[in-house]
């Protein structure tokens, strides 16, 4: 067993930061995009179904949007995260098995 050095367990902790980093842009991306996505259609329906305009009041449109946001920014996240550990995970198999 290898042991674990301070030079490994801060690479670690950069690699982990840059993860994190790269997930919150493109949590942020996929937010903004969802959010017109998800405005344009619901302030469209307001306007032109009755139905719509009698029950959907400005806080159950903003509660539409902002659901719509918050869902695409964790699950792009989550999966940027992991799609970036994974690929960091094979990387650093492939280094370890070079060292042997």
């Amino acid at each position: 067993m290898a042991s674990v050095t301070r030079a490994s367990m801060d690479q670690k902790l950069a690699m982990a930061k840059r993860c994190s980093r790269e997930g919150v842009i493109a949590g942020a991306k996929a937010a903004v995009v969802a959010t017109f996505a998800a405005a344009v259609p619901t302030l469209a329906s307001v306007r032109m179904l009755p139905w719509a305009k009698r029950n959907l009041n400005p806080t159950a449109q903003a509660l539409i949007v902002s659901t719509a946001a918050g869902f695409a920014y964790f699950v792009v996240a989550d999966k940027t995260v992991l799609a970036q550990a994974r690929k960091n995970s094979l990387k650093h198999a492939e280094m370890s098995k070079q060292h042997k």
